[in-house]
């Protein structure tokens, strides 16, 4: 997977930016709040009200467990394959190949996501066009950016993660000025859950249905191992990480709380943002239009990133033998031609999906690629104790966040939408385990062709 060189610190041999710790703290960030926060979280708050927060927090927890483990194996060996060449030198070329494939469907899954949200979001002004035109126009634009791949757009990358982290501190501020009266607001307006029942809406189940989309938010914590090649101190990557999660679930907890105190819990929904949603009903008239843009904007730009990713990571598992070579040969375009023609074959799927699909397609999309992320945490958890000399502590933490991913996964059976997504990750890892198999078959045969001594 290869991200645009940031500029700022030092440049290596190849001309690559050198980061400083707080640096790529600041592009984690960036690159991991996505739409799937500022739109799914709605999804998180109708199914469990108020204790969205703790969905929220055990995902972050979550998250900070998973990157210590990734930092401290980096630091000990450092790997521009990141957690995908770990579990291969862990468990051997089948976990390599699986934990590749299940990465580049989870970035897909997060394209197709993007791609939904952006047309929900836009349907705010054109509310008669259908989804899958809406979509497909998008998709469109994404090809031409990774089709042209101007230095332009990559030096734009900084810029859009500071839209999303302004969006939301414009949201924070607005929603506090509300409640000390501005717009028509009232510090009244805001309710503070004071029983159980108001905190917990639809109980425990309600809960750990969402915890989900909670995981989901925190996805892209990946991306700080791929980019953590380009410290310039390679043992502060852990702090780079912690500080970034901090960073992150402050802003999600702070943000997400105000969110559900202005508006019931049951008035969330996949269709609009929780935080436009949230400020709807005051002196306002401007934010609904400006934080939209926003959106838009920095979810256009989490999207092309994405298909950037999917296609360079295509290439490298081409080359690496865990994908048919083809996807590796290089043609008059800028990109690999067939791993651009696959990407682009995922993005019509999408399209598609939204066409036959289009009241809950983004719920199920969010869903599927939310599990699809954290199985490669789980990746992540296993493959530690395996490369590293674990402490107690570390063993500790391991267990404490396999169990929390085991809850966020057997949480979207409880509810009827979340299971499709389910479904969707289990159909694409059953398919990742027949090919394993087949590819041990194959490599057995030839083993066994040959007599020994041979």
């Amino acid at each position: 997977m290869e991200l645009p060189a940031r500029a700022g610190g030092k440049s290596d041999k190849n001309g690559e930016s050198k980061l400083k710790w707080w640096q790529l703290s600041l592009i984690g960030v960036g690159c991991t709040i996505g739409t799937g926060y500022f739109l799914g979280s709605g999804i998180g708050i109708s199914k469990t009200g108020p204790s969205i927060v703790i969905s929220f927090i055990l995902a972050g927890l979550t998250a900070m467990i998973v990157s210590e483990l990734l930092g401290k194996m980096f630091i000990q060996d450092p790997q521009k394959g990141s957690f995908r060449s770990y579990a291969k030198k862990a468990y051997g070329r089948w976990a390599g190949f699986s934990s590749g494939w299940v990465y580049w469907f989870s970035e897909m899954l997060i394209s197709g996501s993007q791609l939904t949200a952006l047309s929900i979001l836009t349907r705010f002004w054109f509310p008669n066009i259908p989804l899958w035109i809406l979509a497909s126009i998008y998709a469109i634009l994404g090809i031409i950016v990774v089709l042209i791949g101007t230095k332009g757009f990559e030096r734009t990358e900084n810029l859009f993660a500071v839209i999303k982290v302004a969006a939301i501190f414009m949201f924070i501020i607005l929603a506090i000025l509300v409640l000390f009266g501005f717009f028509g607001g009232d510090k009244n307006d805001f309710n503070v859950p004071n029983t159980t029942d108001e905190i917990f809406a639809k109980g425990f189940i309600g809960l750990w249905s969402s915890l989900i989309f909670g995981f989901y938010a925190f996805g892209g914590i990946e991306i700080m191992g791929i980019l953590s090649v380009r410290l310039q101190q390679k043992k502060e990557v852990v702090k780079s990480t912690t500080v970034m999660l901090i960073i992150l679930t402050s802003i999600y907890l702070i943000s997400i709380f105000l969110a559900s105190g202005f508006v019931a819990y049951n008035k969330f929904n996949a269709k609009e943002s929780p935080f436009a949603l949230a400020l709807a009903d005051y002196n306002l008239a401007f934010f609904p239009h400006v934080f939209n843009a926003g959106i838009i904007i920095a979810g256009f730009s989490t999207m092309a990133a994405s298909l950037f990713a999917v296609t360079s990571m295509l290439v490298t598992m081409a080359e690496d033998g865990d994908a048919p070579k083809l996807f590796a040969k290089k043609g008059k375009l800028k990109v690999p031609p067939f791993a651009l023609v696959l990407t682009i074959s995922v993005l019509v799927i999408s399209i598609v999906i939204a066409r036959l699909m289009p009241d809950r397609v983004y719920e199920y999309i969010t869903t599927a690629a939310g599990l699809m992320l954290i199985y490669n945490w789980f990746f992540i958890l296993i493959s530690f104790p395996k490369l590293m000399k674990a402490t107690k502590f570390d063993h500790v933490k391991r267990y404490i966040a396999m169990l929390l991913i085991f809850l966020a996964v057997s949480g979207t059976v409880l509810d009827k939408n979340n299971r499709m997504g389910l479904f969707v990750s289990i159909v694409f890892i059953a398919l990742i385990i027949i090919v394993v198999l087949i590819m041990r078959k194959r490599k057995s045969k030839k083993k066994n062709a040959y007599p020994k001594g041979i």
